[in-house]
């Protein structure tokens, strides 16, 4: 019988299901808690001098390691997000962008990064057109959505500021597990089949002209993706790593890996140039926030669609949730319609702002949040939303990561690589695959988030915070598109209104609405009802008032977000730290 060194070396995925028949596959029925709610996935992780929580396990242990070696939450933050661009290709990497909070307790403040990239200079928006889907869209695959990626500059730029160890110490567990490999995790494995089949039946209709690099990264020599536990190595993104661990954020905006990338995008026919690399930078932002009951809630503002959750929340303080009852049927209408109004704004005002600057102070008064909650009915749900009048306007797949230090910094980091695992192109011996975040544009002329050359598309991807009487108090996020902004609302009001701790408040069911106008939309067309996806643990009396307010009911269909959080309290310090069952992550301390 072969060594379990040699099986893994094979290749082998070794399990004890494969024991049992597949046809005799049993259900499964969970046991019962002794202490807490029987819902919460597990207790929270209680820690004093430091705290991580990432899609993955390994991850999330690495942020721990960086931390123990004198590192601070910033470098373990970027530490994490390198080894995640290995292990959870499905949905992030250096190929994307980033979004972070981060709050500095020396100064009591909380800074925002925009490191969001650019559309190429030399794609004008007739060529785009002139290369559209049949029915009429921007393309997930291929070159024409793929924008400049801004995730290592905006490692490079929040390093500067506030990181403590140097950058061959914060990339060296990425290096070494991309070069050793790593074992596959279950949901990671389960979206990576997913997404190179579906690449594959789009390239092989048509869609896009170059997919050897991606089959060749990405599935073994078999073509098979890695199953779940399978060993995975990168050696391309190993050397692309270490040549940023060794010459820094140039060497990938103006070095050999911006070259590289310009010599690939000329043979496959894409945009981007070395030119359009070398002009990037990431940008520090002034967080927008509200007051929600006493918490000081941040997002990053627009192009991102962090303001929306802003909106929610001031809607929802006109109502008192805690009254109406934690998974109740008022309480999930008022926040259905709290969301259908938001991002109504959202799709019509959120946009680069170097190119169109929403109205922000407007969108997040009180004033506003009247006027839109007065829309609401507690009886019926609304037959349309449209977006608010401003007086007047001045012309998807995701990875999220939190860490916390003992001295109260925080830090709340989002990346993506949009839709899936990308654009499906991987530049040519660089080892990561390409965004495909252009999709994201409207082709609408009159829209603000219209295309147009050296623009920053709209974003999905949000990183949330939540400070108490001027502390960090809680560093959080939901992962999952249009998702993003619901789970947000969703898990604060369970924390803030319902009492949850923080692991209740990421496990317990969530609600998703879509059918909201889109940012990518044309102007003027108000939203219909759309549908309303529960759960299943949304009891069936509260599925059937909904329907009888209106709401149109979906199934429970996977899309629900994924959840991490670290909670620092303000009177002891003591951090308390959740990764929800929706992910295989984990939450680590110590």
């Amino acid at each position: 019988m072969k060594s379990l060194n040699a099986l893994l070396a094979a290749g082998a995925v070794m399990a004890f299901t494969h024991l049992v028949p597949a046809s005799a596959a049993q259900t499964f029925y969970p046991g019962d808690r002794i202490t807490g709610d029987h819902y919460a996935g597990r207790s929270p992780i209680q820690a004093v001098n430091g705290a991580t929580a990432s899609a993955q396990p390994l991850a999330s242990m690495v942020g721990i390691d960086i931390l123990k070696a004198g590192g601070n939450a910033v470098d373990a933050a970027i530490a994490m997000n390198a080894v995640l661009g290995l292990m959870e290709p499905v949905g992030n990497g250096i190929g994307g962008d980033i979004f972070v909070l981060v709050y500095d307790p020396e100064t009591g403040q909380v800074y925002g990064l925009n490191g969001a990239g650019r559309s190429p200079m030399g794609l004008d928006i007739e060529t785009v057109r002139a290369n559209l889907t049949p029915e009429g869209t921007i393309p997930p695959v291929g070159p024409l959505p793929v924008s400049v990626p801004g995730a290592v500059d905006g490692w490079f730029t929040l390093h500067e500021r506030f990181g403590r160890l140097p950058m061959e110490q914060v990339l060296a567990p990425a290096i070494r597990y991309a070069e050793e490999g790593f074992p596959v995790s279950q949901t990671i494995a389960y979206y990576w089949e997913r997404n190179m089949r579906i690449l594959q039946a789009r390239y092989d209709a048509g869609a896009f002209n170059e997919f050897d690099n991606a089959r060749a990264t990405y599935l073994n020599a078999d073509g098979r993706a890695p199953a779940e536990g399978e060993i995975f190595r990168n050696p391309d993104l190993a050397r692309t790593y270490r040549l940023l661990a060794e010459q820094g954020r140039d060497a990938y905006y103006e070095g050999e890996i911006a070259r590289t990338i310009d010599a690939y995008m000329r043979r496959i026919g894409g945009w981007l140039r070395y030119e359009d690399f070398a002009a990037h930078s990431s940008e520090w932002v002034d967080p927008v926030t509200v007051n929600y009951r006493g918490y000081d809630v941040w997002q990053i503002p627009p192009q991102g669609q962090g303001m929306s959750v802003l909106q929610m929340l001031n809607i929802l303080e006109g109502y008192d949730l805690a009254s109406m009852g934690y998974m109740s049927a008022d309480t999930l209408h008022v926040m259905i319609e709290a969301k259908r109004l938001a991002f109504e704004d959202r799709a019509r005002f959120y946009a680069d702002p170097a190119y169109q600057p929403a109205p922000v102070e407007w969108l997040l008064s009180d004033e506003y949040a009247g006027e839109r909650r007065a829309l609401i009915s507690m009886d019926r749900a609304m037959e349309q939303a449209g977006p608010g009048d401003p007086p007047q306007i001045e012309h998807n797949d995701t990875t999220y990561l939190t860490t916390a230090d003992s001295s109260g910094m925080m830090v709340s980091l989002i990346q993506s690589n949009y839709r899936g695992m990308g654009a499906g192109i991987v530049p040519d011996g660089l080892g990561f695959m390409f965004q495909n975040r252009g999709e994201a544009f409207s082709l609408d002329d009159g829209h603000p988030n219209v295309y147009e050359p050296g623009k920053r598309p709209f974003h999905t991807i949000i990183p949330g915070m939540v400070t108490y009487d001027g502390q960090g108090y809680l560093s959080f996020g939901v992962m999952g598109g249009a998702m993003q902004p619901q789970g947000h609302v969703q898990v604060l009001t369970n924390m803030i209104d319902f009492g949850l701790n923080i692991q209740q408040a990421g496990d317990g069911a969530r609600w998703r609405h879509e059918g909201s106008t889109e940012p990518t939309d044309g102007l003027g067309t108000p939203a219909g009802l759309g549908v309303v996806h529960l759960e299943s643990g949304v009891p069936q009396d509260v599925r059937e008032e909904l329907e009888r307010r209106g709401h149109v009911l979906g199934d429970s269909d996977g899309g629900f977000g994924g959840y991490q959080a670290i909670r620092r309290d303000p009177v002891t310090g003591v951090l308390s730290a959740a990764s929800e069952m929706r992910t295989d992550g984990a939450a680590q301390g110590y």
